[in-house]
């Protein structure tokens, strides 16, 4: 039986999921596209044999820069995609409290065609969500550099899809939603970074031969989806997505994947680990908003104080913040590498790392492929 999931508000905080018109169009054509509510559109896949191969090499990097989601704006973002195969890319966005997202891109067959696909989802407030898109189109726009758009592998652009130009080392990304198909699609989501620390994918890419045409297990597509597993809207009687939910009362990533039908899980990718950051509370931050960092500089110097070197915040790989008083936080599809961890307790409450705050020292730390490390952060107390 196909599922029947109805989740109100379902994902609102994930990027895809919700939107409003007016964001500023960064895709370098000066025009926004006006999609028509048709329930779905046809899906045709590039095919990589002639042309698209070359994104997986693009879109790694650690990209540095501003973000729009909706309608606020963050004038720090960053995204760190590494290869963790030889031809599959993966980068995610650890909120903390919030929940995550992530968005990986791989090679694949569907619908006849060798071609790209992406995995975008997360985990919020106990809602597991994965959907996947197809590359159905690729232009060269000269000195604007080179667009690839991806579309919902189902229901294509009518229900979702997102765009990415590169311009040299700039990335421009733009994601578009509809609800699942409740409405027409609209900006959800624009990106604008510069590509950074190069070193770290350069790493990833050599130790996994990246980039390849080539398939991984497990994420061959030749004969499309399981559609008893797929997301029914409540009313249809047929899935308009390409998408597969799960909800329970907490944030178990490994419990609500299997209950998805998601086809590809957490514990299906190479490399990617864990860390566990176990964090001991005083009586000076028992209540405090906490920024746990990992980076690839050390944010503090060897007493604890904030460093003044302003690159060194550009080094930001994760920022999750905890809200609700949590001691302990989980990493998760973490590429392997060496790490800054720093604890911050917002004490100034202004939501950045500034004059007022009680730090940790930052504690370089090894994660080793597939390896679920634990830390213990002890000595938050270094009053800045």
């Amino acid at each position: 039986m196909k599922k029947q999931v109805i989740i109100l508000g379902l994902l609102l905080s994930f990027s895809l999921i919700s939107c409003e018109d007016g964001v500023r169009d960064i895709t370098g054509d000066g025009t926004t596209p006006t999609p028509q509510p048709t329930p779905t559109t046809e899906v045709v896949p590039v095919d990589i044999n002639t042309d698209g191969f070359d994104f997986l090499e693009k879109m790694q990097g650690n990209w540095v820069g501003t973000n729009r989601v909706i309608a606020d704006d963050y004038p720090w973002f960053a995204w760190d995609y590494r290869a963790i195969s030889k031809s599959h890319i993966h980068g995610i966005h650890e909120g903390g409290s919030l929940g995550n997202l992530f968005t990986s891109f791989f090679v694949t067959n569907y619908k006849n065609k060798r071609t790209l696909m992406a995995r975008n989802g997360g985990l919020l407030s106990g809602i597991y969500r994965t959907s996947y898109f197809v590359l159905d189109k690729v232009e060269d726009r000269g000195a604007e550099g080179k667009y690839y758009r991806f579309v919902d592998a189902i229901g294509g652009d009518a229900i979702m899809y997102f765009e990415l130009r590169f311009d040299e080392d700039e990335l421009f990304f733009n994601s578009y939603t509809s609800n699942l198909g409740n409405r027409v699609p609209s900006r959800h989501m624009t990106f604008k970074g510069k590509k950074m620390h190069i070193e770290l994918a350069q790493a990833a890419a050599t130790a996994t031969d990246y980039p390849k045409n080539e398939i991984d297990t497990g994420l061959d597509f030749a004969n499309g989806f399981n559609a008893d597993n797929l997301y029914v809207p409540a009313g249809e009687t047929a899935p308009k997505s390409a998408t597969f939910l799960a909800q329970q009362t907490n944030n178990d990533v490994y419990e609500l994947a299997p209950q998805s039908g998601d086809p590809y899980q957490i514990t299906d990718h190479p490399r990617l680990g864990t860390l566990t950051a176990n964090i001991t509370r005083n009586s000076e931050i028992t209540d405090t908003n906490l920024f746990v960092y990992l980076s690839k500089d050390a944010l503090t110097d060897a007493d604890g104080f904030l460093t003044t070197n302003a690159e060194a915040y550009d080094t930001l790989l994760h920022f999750p913040t905890l809200e609700n008083k949590e001691d302990s936080f989980l990493f998760t599809y973490l590429h392997p590498g060496d790490y800054y961890l720093t604890v911050i307790a917002d004490k100034s409450n202004d939501g950045a790392p500034s004059e007022g705050d009680i730090l940790s020292i930052s504690k370089r730390i090894t994660v080793a492929p597939l390896e679920n490390k634990v830390e213990n952060v002890t000595n938050v107390d270094v009053q800045n």
